[in-house]
């Protein structure tokens, strides 16, 4: 056992992958190969901003029909890029461009997508038009969202929170922030959930065994005992936050880990792949991962999106107050998974499209033949959960304006939480010869947004966009605004511009 517990003492090691790209890519090995950009994301380097640590992004490069007709694409839940963004832009700082994951800006934003598809526990829809940067392309807008489960039906939670008390994390933006957004969270509870704290910071300590979500008062005691000092073991505290979430496991129900920590950890044997096999070992149990980053100055990025993507759950990263009200409140379903190890397959028609670009989503791209493997890992959807995707087309030059047939199709595998074999799905687009301004609200902000993230990026594939632009797609586009992001998001859009001349 202390040869386990010795392997698996974590410092996890950042990727770092390379390719060349251009403005249209015939060499496809990269783009349907992922390995370099996913299973090997802990061997290697990192960016390194102020000692905060990031993956490099090498984005999608366009690739021609001809070469390989088919895109292969994990969904992706997470929302921390965004939030961390907005982080470094309130602080008057341009964010680095590794920092930019383009579609976690697009899924910080609730979209309002139908909810209805009988028999699943996600609905599609989709949507075709021209593209606002570049007015001879395309973009092909597709959504998903999970079932909206009405809180009070919502299965009881087996929550246990793993939180960093180390050193590095004695600041009001790092522990006081998770404390207050703890506390939040505990009006959300009902007598049925079950929560458990293990800290660590040296060694791991259970702070609270696991409690019915009735006792309050003995949760927020627990809460109020928090504080920081030493250094850090993660994977000794992973391995006891494991141990308690599986002897209090609920049938039916959520049973997941939240990792709370600014990731910097610092002390024990390297072992990343000792780590990630425990992970990947619980989420096939049905113990889930969520992680959510704290802190600026040292936050180590790269590390915390990849253990959420091995272990079947969601990486937020938490700059204020609001945002820890809308992890721990207003989004509180997502923590419910309702359909795992979700793909997506793209198959274009070479008569009417020459080249295609998925915009983001670069470390979470698949082989084809992956997509029909149910022992592939794919990404997750919670309960009331919006999942966007863009691509960029380019027209054949003899498509013309409005194509007369399919140019091209969209299948979808998912699994339900607690099976291993997947359920095919399909959606029809027909591509109607809209004009942007004739697009829906969610096309049209979802755009905005991942324009505004290739203008932060001053990607080669920003085409004819400004932050003026953006402004005026993305202000068309905010009638269906419940908490208010997309209107923060028009601000933001104006701090990058000053910050830029």
């Amino acid at each position: 056992m202390k040869t386990i517990q010795l392997l698996l003492l974590a410092i996890f090691a950042i990727a770092l992958s390379s390719c060349e790209s251009g403005d249209i890519h015939s060499d496809t090995s990269r783009y349907n190969n992922p390995s370099a950009t996913l299973d090997n994301q802990f061997n290697g380097g990192s960016s390194d901003i102020s000692g905060e640590g990031y993956n490099p992004i090498v984005e999608n490069p366009f690739v021609l029909v001809s070469e390989e007709p088919t895109s292969t694409f994990s969904i992706d839940a997470d929302g921390a890029s965004y939030s961390n963004v907005r982080r470094f832009l309130n602080d008057g700082v341009m964010p680095p461009v590794d920092a930019i994951r383009t579609e976690e800006l697009i899924n910080y934003f609730d979209y309002d997508y139908p909810n209805v598809l009988p028999g699943h526990p996600i609905a599609l829809n989709g949507e075709v038009s021209t593209c606002p940067w570049e007015q001879a392309h395309k973009l092909i807008r597709i959504g998903l969202k999970g079932e909206d489960i009405p809180q009070a039906e919502v299965p009881p939670s087996n929550l246990v929170f793993l939180l960093d008390v180390s050193g590095s994390m004695q600041s009001p933006r790092k522990l006081g922030l998770l404390k207050e957004g703890f506390q939040l969270l505990l009006d959300e509870l009902s007598p049925e959930d079950r929560v458990a704290i293990v800290t660590y910071a040296g060694s791991a300590g259970v702070v609270l065994p696991s409690t019915p979500g009735s006792e309050t008062e003995v949760i927020t005691q627990a809460i109020n005992q928090l504080e920081a000092g030493g250094s850090t073991a993660g994977a000794e505290g992973i391995i006891t936050a494991y141990e308690i979430a599986q002897a209090n496991f609920i049938e039916g129900g959520s049973n997941r880990v939240i990792l709370g920590t600014d990731g910097d950890f610092n002390v024990g044997v390297s072992s990343e792949e000792g780590l990630i096999e425990l992970i990947e070992e619980k989420r096939e149990l049905g113990v889930f991962l969520t992680v959510l980053g704290f802190g600026t100055g040292n936050l180590q990025d790269a590390k915390m999106e990849q253990l959420a993507n091995h272990g079947n759950g969601n990486y937020e990263y938490i700059d204020n107050i609001n945002q820890a009200r809308k992890v721990f409140v207003q989004e509180l379903g997502k923590l419910y998974t309702v359909a795992k190890d979700v793909k997506v397959q793209v198959t274009f028609n070479e008569n009417l499209v020459e080249a295609y670009r998925l915009i983001g989503y670069e470390n979470r791209l698949l082989n084809n033949e992956d997509f029909e493997d149910d022992t592939k890992d794919a990404g997750e959807i919670g309960s009331n959960q919006a999942i966007t995707a863009l691509y960029e087309i380019k027209p054949a030059p003899a498509a013309g304006s409005s194509l007369q047939q399919p140019s091209f199709t969209i299948d979808f595998r998912y699994k339900l939480p607690d099976e291993d074999s997947s359920i095919p799905l399909s959606l029809e687009i027909t591509d109607d010869g809209h004009s942007f301004a004739q697009a829906s609200e969610s096309m049209r902000f979802a755009a905005s947004v991942a324009s505004f993230g290739l203008l932060l990026r001053d990607s080669e594939y920003k085409g004819q966009t400004s932050y003026e632009a953006i402004n005026g797609w993305a202000s068309t586009a905010t009638s269906y605004d419940p908490e208010g992001y997309k209107e923060e998001f028009l601000e933001l859009v104006s701090k990058a511009k000053a910050l830029d001349e």
